[in-house]
């Protein structure tokens, strides 16, 4: 089957699967009250990971799809931060004891848009209310083009281990298009002094799909990537959602290059990674050395997927923190209030500022470990897994079904009971994964919530 064709039969709209249920799917009913049940209810040996939303940056983007503004007053980012801290008090509070913390994450937003003191005085915070494990890594997002050696005194001072650098893509005529003018000298002065602190794990972010795209334009882009050693790479497909994002108005649609050829450019960064750069490709959109810890989890079935994207860290609890930020607990999730005037009125007030959520079934739970393992290890075996959770197969040998037709395609391997995703089916693993999403099934076709799948 051609290319052309296998587009027309799976291009829909799928979710990218960071949970599962998917956030369209939390509501209102899980509020302050039921989060703070959940955190008193954590075995008290459960460490924790935690996640830092910084809702600013310095300039707009036309092609993000983050929850942030543009602000350039230090006053409401000094405010946001004293926020943060009585966030950090509640939740400990709440929970009792001084938890071990295994990972902490900041992320946007430009967390690096924050005044740098203010970077120190939550990570200091963090310190003081929970126990930072030794080997814990924080990890942070950049924007290149606003590391400032304040910032970087910050970084260093926080005990960042690994940065994500976004790129996006070099080129003059795309970077114009998006709104994102950023050159390769000062993507390389950042990984040159963030590998000076001492970051020890580099990743950069790349995307397809954008206005004036091509193949060969995509391929510059990644070879200059390699130039900055990179441990891993994230290879983003342009998600071009303006229903939800009123700024990607602003993308000169036209210019956008079709399903065929994203899928080209796909194609092209992935056989530059894999053949000149000597990556190996993780899961749906990230590349490793093979040394690398990414790597090593995916050899040893050990990788996980959130929020945040792939991920190592297995730690059960994810605590979110600040505007719009989403907690993964075992009882379910939680989301706080998007805007920040509204997270704001709710830690004023000595309150969780969750605003919706969801509590998880036993469904909810076999189907996320069905979904995530698909995501993660392109393959499964549905009985064995379902026998390990105590739960019958049956249901989900009934969802399977198409994947028949899958195979046809060749996008997977398919004997009834074990499902492998083929090299070439690889960008249509979330269709794989949508056919265990009952709540995708139910609901309305006609509902854009999802970019495509492609």
């Amino acid at each position: 089957m051609s290319d052309a064709e296998l587009i027309s039969r799976y291009h829909g709209r799928v979710p990218r699967y960071t949970s599962y249920p998917t956030a369209p799917h939390f509501h209102p009913g899980i509020g302050a009250e039921i989060y703070a049940q959940w955190l008193a209810e954590l075995p008290a040996d459960a460490a924790i990971s935690l996640y830092i939303h910084i809702p600013f940056c310095d300039r707009l983007c036309l092609y993000c799809g983050c929850n942030t503004s543009v602000v350039r007053n230090d006053r409401p980012k000094r405010a946001y931060a004293v926020q943060l801290s009585r966030e950090l008090d509640l939740l400990a509070d709440l929970i009792g004891r001084r938890a071990t913390v295994t990972q902490v994450h900041w992320g946007g937003g430009t967390p690096t848009a924050m005044p740098g003191d203010c970077l120190t005085g939550i990570m200091d915070h963090v310190r003081k209310r929970f126990h930072l494990h030794e080997d814990a890594e924080v990890a942070i997002e950049i924007d290149p083009t606003t590391l400032t050696l304040d910032c970087l005194d910050a970084l260093r001072l926080m005990g960042v281990n690994r940065a994500s650098l976004g790129v996006q893509d070099f080129d003059d005529q795309v970077q114009e298009s998006i709104g994102r003018h950023q050159s390769y000298e000062e993507t390389e002065a950042a990984a040159t002094a963030l590998r000076a602190l001492g970051v020890t794990s580099l990743n950069l972010d790349l995307i397809y799909g954008l206005p004036y795209q091509t193949a060969e334009s995509v391929a510059r882009t990644a070879r200059q990537a390699l130039a900055l050693g990179a441990d891993r790479a994230a290879v983003f497909g342009y998600a071009h959602v303006p229903w939800m994002k009123k700024h990607q108005k602003l993308i000169p649609e036209a210019a956008l290059p079709g399903a065929e050829a994203r899928l080209a450019q796909e194609r092209m960064i992935r056989q530059v990674l894999e053949n000149e750069g000597g990556y190996v490709p993780v899961g749906l959109d990230h590349y490793a050395l093979p040394g690398d810890a990414m790597a090593v989890a995916m050899r040893n079935k050990a990788l996980h997927r959130n929020f945040q994207g792939y991920t190592t860290d297995a730690t059960p609890v994810l605590l979110g923190l600040g505007a719009s930020s989403i907690g993964a607990l075992p009882q379910g999730y939680v989301q706080n209030a998007t805007g920040v005037p509204a997270y704001e009125a709710a830690i004023n007030e000595g309150q969780l500022p969750v605003a919706r959520g969801v509590a998880l079934t036993p469904d909810d739970r076999l189907r996320r470990a069905v979904i995530e393992r698909i995501m993660c290890d392109l393959e499964l075996d549905i009985p064995a897994l379902a026998k390990a959770m105590g739960a019958d197969p049956a249901p989900l040998l009934k969802d399977a079904a198409p994947l028949s037709g899958f195979a046809a395609d060749g996008l997977v391997e398919w004997d009834g009971a074990r499902v492998t995703v083929t090299e070439r089916g690889r960008p249509f693993v979330r269709n794989v994964a949508a056919l265990f999403d009952v709540y995708l099934q139910q609901a309305s076709a006609v509902t854009p919530r999802h970019a495509s799948a492609v």
